[in-house]
């Protein structure tokens, strides 16, 4: 039947290989089911709900990629999009959760529509190759400074931001709340082991190195309570590190986020913003991970198209919309998955596999809402290395191509928005091939001339 399902012996595999690609490929990437309730948590979203609701949405974007596509990839809510969906759009912009999830799901929507079509495909290749690196590297540096912040490495101070003291981090807190070297100081501690952990890790090559680096920084902080060298100040947003499975249902319930969605106030330009800020990261971040992963277990064709990236895309688009329903930010296929095909794995049975693991820790929420932030920290960290790595396919030798790109990695962080350091990149590449002779005569997109004209009028107008 698994031969009839996935075709194993016509792409060369076993379902002994496909089973253990799709246990690597979730080792890899559970450290998702930790980090995203960490951080759309900040939203004020229920902290339980959002770690069954990330389940579900992995679990079922990975099916559709094996029943739409038949391919190894599995998906999950994307980082970087649960960044901007927490810290821009409704931290920054000051949106409700509600709205935010409710432009994830006119974004999957507007996907599936594109996915039915070549309009997709064509809209990716209207955008320069140097933005399309540009904004994963720079989405790389941004969810590295969110780690650092998120351990209390780097706090608020006289410079913006400066490196963790006890006395600074102090006066960032409310009036009577106090902190001491067994909450505040020894967590940034276990953070910045923790990151060295889990880069010795990924030098070794040890499979599934992020999730065994939140594991053991985690450890260690149980080891440090059991011991008292951490104790909990709950007042200050130190809790205990170990799991409680007393109470009534180990699994949280959705219904805090599910189908919450807004549709009253969808009508301005800064919503139309934001859902295109969605669709343009999610848009690159699916494709270049779709040919990326493709490419390295050989399954593009002799013009370096990858066979059914119609349903791989079509599969992409139902999870993020499903998973807005379920009360998640956008969910996206992981280059993570490049672990699983490492492994061996080549058909969509090693999609089932890891959809069936997702399942699986739906029971185990105890174990991984107790997982702190400081231990989560280095995953997010290292996570962004791997983003930023992108940077090396930048083209340097044309200035007007290179400075776009160099401006939109840089607003990321600095302006802490991915949609600013789009706009920033898109007007700025529009604006210099404008005004250089050179420039003029390569082909600029009309869409890129739209774009650039709709993000000055943003800033025009909002």
């Amino acid at each position: 039947m698994l031969e009839n399902l996935f075709k194993l012996k016509e792409h060369g595999t076993s379902v002994k290989t496909e089973v253990i690609a799709g246990v690597t490929t979730f080792m890899t990437m559970a450290y998702i089911l930790a980090v995203n309730p960490n951080i759309m948590s900040a939203t004020g979203m229920d902290k339980g709900a959002i770690f069954t609701a990330t389940a579900l949405a992995s679990l079922i974007g990975t099916l559709m990629m094996a029943v739409l596509a038949n391919y190894p990839f599995a998906l999950a809510p994307g980082m970087g999009l649960n960044a901007y969906f927490a810290y821009t759009v409704v931290l920054g912009m000051g949106y409700s959760w509600e709205l935010a999830l409710t432009a994830v799901f006119v974004e999957g929507i507007i996907f599936i529509i594109l996915s039915l079509t070549n309009v997709r495909e064509a809209i990716f290749n209207a955008i320069p190759g140097n933005l399309k690196v540009a904004v994963s590297a720079g989405i790389g540096l941004f969810i590295a400074f969110i780690g650092l912040q998120n351990a209390h490495i780097v706090t608020g101070g006289s410079t913006l931001v400066q490196l963790f003291t006890l006395d600074g981090y102090q006066a960032t807190l409310a009036e009577g709340v106090k902190v001491s070297f067994h909450d505040a100081t020894i967590t940034v501690i276990l953070a910045i082991i923790g990151v060295f952990i889990t880069a010795v890790l990924v030098l070794k090559n040890v499979k599934g190195n992020i999730l065994w680096g939140i594991l053991i920084t985690w450890i260690l902080g149980i080891i440090c309570q059991v011991t008292k060298i951490y104790v909990p100040n709950p007042d200050a947003g130190f809790y205990s590190l170990i799991p409680t499975f007393h109470g009534s249902g180990i699994v949280p319930s959705i219904a805090p986020i599910f189908a919450k969605l807004q549709f009253k106030g969808i009508a301005s330009l800064q919503f139309v913003v934001v859902i295109f800020a969605f669709l343009f990261v999610d848009m690159f971040d699916t494709i270049g991970t779709l040919v990326g992963v493709s490419s390295k277990a050989g399954m593009l064709d002799e013009n370096g198209k990858l066979k059914n990236i119609r349903g791989a895309l079509l599969a992409d688009a139902i999870a993020t919309t499903a998973g807005a329903v379920l009360g998640v930010s956008t969910t996206t296929t992981y280059v993570e998955s490049s672990s699983g095909v490492a492994e061996g794995g080549r058909t969509g049975l090693t999609a089932v596999v890891t959809a069936i693991l997702f399942g699986i820790a739906i029971f185990l929420s105890p174990i991984f809402l107790a997982i702190p932030s400081f231990a989560t920290a280095p995953a997010l960290i290292v996570v962004g290395f791997y983003m930023f790595t992108n940077i090396i396919n930048l083209n340097f030798t044309d200035v007007s191509e290179a400075l776009p790109a160099y401006i939109c990695i840089a607003a990321m962080p600095f302006f802490y928005s991915i949609s600013e350091g789009i706009s920033m990149g898109i007007i700025s590449f529009v604006v210099l091939h404008l005004f250089n002779k050179e420039g003029r005569t390569k082909q600029v997109s009309a869409l890129m001339y739209v774009l650039a004209v709709l993000f000055i009028l943003k800033y025009i107008f909002l």
